[in-house]
């Protein structure tokens, strides 16, 4: 059986932390176009997916404690539009597939929602977002406070960000969502080591690409989570580089960063490995560095470290390899303080990962890093990335860009590397490098 979340405790997780007289109110994100009257695929928005699973544009939310918690506005049944975009819920398959109390067309919202608001002291609600559901919302309220005065009953005078509450409980991963999220990992283990297989001079970085993306919709995943990075040499140092149509040139390195994306929650991946299947010396010296950098990280992913002890320890590891390679002088500390090193390690070891790649949850908390805690899954991603004209780097190291990244679950018996079949070792890589 294919694994999936709970989105029922998700719910209950959330109505838990809710006050009688507080309520949640979500829209669903909107189906942009990509150009004239293309469509591009729909992805419903994360906290809507959390809590509902609700697959389609056009939705509403709102929950409340009490005997009908969860409330959904969405697109009415039309067989004639079903037709031409596919099936739809509708009402009827909100209430019987979605655990929806109630349900309605979108169209039913104004004049459904001064009720569902009556007695609501407290609403978090994202304001600024979108200007229609701003004043929708404010002449809701407006209907609401008339009928109040009526009966008694209050209205909402506070309003707080949904994120502050939703994106705590998202952070922290259950049982079901670890499930989906080693799924998306072995999907990813799959396009990686096919990557890994089919690179050989001569090829060219979107025929990568598409055979990534076709690995993950073949083995059932949605599609990437992220619009993945295929960087052939010089192009591994632009650290989000996405033309991906560049040959790829015997001698150089190929940094691939890619994570398939299976229930919408995406695994986030990075392997580095030589076009022509060998390390050069100088490859793999930098190859070394930042591949102990990222072992002794992932190593520090425990029950009580902090986000920033992670990142503080790869930066010291990182900079003294940057010492030991020649790419920067000066003492350890002197370094670290001044911030050298960013010349060549310019972002950070980790974020959070889920349905978002770069997931929901602060990474400080009154003032302080965030201690790990069971249930958090975070990238570990160190690199170097020495540019092709940098004339201060030793010239056989110019133009080598590495990064290496796994995902890590965090828990009470240590780190849970959910991609650790990806290989990465020089002597794994090497033995698979070009044997499709």
């Amino acid at each position: 059986m294919r694994p999936q979340p709970d989105f029922l405790a998700h719910r209950g997780a959330l109505l838990s932390r809710l006050a009688e007289d507080e309520a949640v109110l979500l829209f669903g994100g909107p189906h942009p176009l990509r150009n004239g009257d293309a469509e591009y695929r729909y992805r419903p928005q994360s906290d809507v997916w959390w809590l509902t699973g609700w697959p389609d544009p056009e939705v509403a939310v709102f929950l409340r404690p009490g005997d009908a918690p969860l409330t959904i506005f969405c697109q009415k049944k039309d067989r004639e539009r079903e037709v031409w975009t596919g099936f739809r819920p509708g009402p009827e398959g909100a209430l019987a597939d979605y655990g929806a109390s109630e349900a309605f067309e979108f169209s039913q919202l104004e004049a459904e929602l001064p009720r569902l608001l009556q007695g609501v002291e407290k609403l978090h609600f994202a304001f600024a977002q979108d200007a229609e559901h701003d004043a929708l919302l404010a002449l809701s309220i407006s209907k609401a406070a008339r009928a109040a005065r009526r009966s008694g009953v209050s209205v909402p005078d506070t309003f707080i960000h949904p994120s502050k509450l939703i994106h705590e409980l998202r952070l922290h991963k259950t049982a079901e969502e670890i499930a989906v999220m080693r799924e998306a990992a072995r999907i990813t283990a799959l396009a990686h080591e096919g990557a890994v297989r089919a690179t050989r001079p001569g090829a060219w970085e979107h025929e990568i690409e598409a055979l990534v993306n076709y690995t993950f919709r073949r083995h059932g995943g949605d599609g990437p989570g992220y619009t993945s990075i295929v960087a052939g040499g010089k192009n591994a140092c632009i650290l989000h580089y996405i033309e991906n149509n560049r040959q790829l040139i015997d001698g150089e390195l190929l940094l691939l960063d890619a994570g398939c994306e299976y229930r919408y929650y995406t695994a986030d991946v990075t392997r580095t490995w030589p076009i022509n299947g060998r390390f050069s010396a100088p490859q793999r010296d930098v190859y070394q560095a930042v591949l102990a950098s990222q072992i002794a990280a992932i190593d520090l992913c425990r029950v009580g470290n902090t986000f920033r002890d992670v990142h503080d320890a790869t930066v010291r590891h990182l900079s003294q390899s940057m010492i030991d390679l020649g790419l920067l002088k000066g003492s350890l500390d002197e370094i670290i303080e001044t911030e050298k090193y960013k010349k060549y390690y310019m972002h950070g070891t980790s974020h959070w990962l889920g349905i978002d790649v770069h997931d929901a949850g602060t990474y400080a908390r009154q003032g302080r890093s965030r201690a790990l805690t069971p249930g958090i899954v975070m990238t570990i991603e160190p690199g170097l990335y020495i540019p092709a004209d940098d004339t201060d780097a030793p010239e056989a190291l110019r133009g080598i860009g590495v990064r290496i990244e796994d995902d890590i679950h965090v828990t009470d018996a240590g780190p849970d590397n959910l991609t650790a079949a990806i290989p990465k070792s020089i002597a794994d890589l090497e033995a698979i490098i070009g044997r499709d």
